[in-house]
């Protein structure tokens, strides 16, 4: 079953029309997405969008086989002129399946949104999802034969939508994810790729033709992921985006709770509510003991306020402790946890922040800190395969 994207962007497009925002501004070329369109073996057609003829031409196919035309979202505006060699276009009520001519099924799938997927089989069995922008599959019950082939979803704006299948084994290892519906709330060039990377998906220019069922180069993600930067980087933010797509996930919440600290409640307050519903808090400093476990990926942040919490244990901030005990009881606790990074089996994403690049501060247990948490930095850096630098909310790689 071959697959040609006639589109990949939202409703509107990117760059949206009369629109003078960056991302806008910068989509030419290859980053220029028409309206998402779906041409499924020159015979079905999933979205009709202005324009058509004229995309499958500059892809190098013909609509003039087209047997079926089926809508996914309510389109707003004017009416999108049915060119007249296609059928009407029409939609599939939930649920139930329709067979082509073709030999194709098409089963309707219910979204938690207005709008409507729909699976595709072949005839010779591949199968592959599409979803309309900004929904997610609703109701899933139970577990699928097998995984799809191939799924075609709002990535950047439902990521969810992705561990919803991954939850119930409808995206497996070797599915190939697609995103599509992008538009200029997503970041772009490398930027995109590399979030989209990190779940397990990809995008393609318009135009590009893929092979249903054909063992697809999916994207390696990273078993271990530092990200750093400095305060109100947009690190956190970051990091949880690495981790969106994916069913269950342990958020680690190194600093605890401070009693009587209504700015510390808020701040926590902020990122629970940033979090996804179905991922888990855990509140303690033993990282370790977490990353030696089996379990789904982790969020550890932050590794600053592990830190404090290791400098509180062995009393490290009193210089005469420090010089009788406390370094060498500092370095320990640190080894343990560089060595549960470098052993863990666990997909991890750990959060730390740069102190070292401003003033130097006033106080020896000031400066021990920042020391101490330079060194521990570069210890957990060297043990993950990919470590980001945010700066004013861009990440920077580093490695990976």
């Amino acid at each position: 079953m071959e697959l040609t994207l006639l589109g990949t962007g939202a409703p509107d497009g990117l760059p949206r029309p009369s629109c003078p925002c960056a991302a806008c501004a910068t989509a030419r070329g290859p980053w220029a997405r028409a309206a998402t369109a779906l041409l499924v073996d020159d015979a079905l057609l999933l979205d009709l969008t202005p324009g058509a003829v004229f995309a499958a031409a500059r892809a190098g196919r013909s609509l003039g086989a087209v047997r079926q035309v089926l809508l996914t979202h309510p389109h707003d505006g004017p009416a999108v002129e049915l060119p007249p060699t296609l059928p009407p276009a029409g939609r599939v009520p939930d649920g139930q399946v329709l067979t082509l001519i073709s030999g194709h099924r098409v089963r309707a799938v219910p979204m938690d949104a207005p709008g409507t997927g729909y699976e595709v089989g072949s005839p010779e069995g591949e199968r592959l999802l599409y979803l309309p922008p900004g929904a997610a599959p609703a109701g899933l019950d139970g577990r699928p034969e097998r995984p799809y082939d191939l799924v075609v979803c709002d990535v950047v704006g439902r990521p969810d939508a992705v561990a919803r299948l991954r939850a119930v084994g409808a995206v497996g290892p070797a599915t190939e994810v697609i995103a599509v519906h992008l538009d200029h709330d997503a970041p772009p060039g490398a930027a995109l790729d590399r979030r989209l990377a990190a779940a397990g998906a990809r995008t393609v220019p318009d135009g590009t033709t893929l092979v249903v069922g054909e063992y697809p180069v999916v994207p390696d993600v990273p078993r271990r992921v530092l990200v750093t930067g400095g305060a109100r980087s947009g690190k956190s933010l970051e990091a949880e985006r690495r981790l969106e797509t994916f069913p269950e996930v342990v958020y680690v919440a190194t600093g605890g709770r401070r009693e009587g600290d209504p700015e510390w409640a808020a701040r926590v307050g902020l990122h629970r509510e940033r979090r996804p519903g179905a991922w888990r808090t855990e509140e303690t400093c033993e990282v370790a003991e977490l990353l030696g476990a089996d379990g789904p990926p982790l969020l550890v942040d932050c590794l600053s306020l592990w830190l404090t919490d290791a400098m509180d244990r062995v009393e490290a901030w009193e210089d005469v402790r420090w010089r009788h005990g406390g370094q060498e009881a500092l370095r320990a606790r640190v080894a343990e946890l560089v060595t549960a990074v470098r052993a863990t089996r666990r997909q991890v994403v750990l959060v730390t922040n740069e102190v070292g690049a401003g003033v130097v501060p006033a106080t020896p247990a000031g400066r021990r800190f920042r020391d101490e948490l330079g060194r521990l930095n570069a210890a957990v850096a060297a043990e993950c395969e990919e470590v980001l630098l945010v700066v004013a909310g861009q990440g920077v790689v580093l490695r990976g």
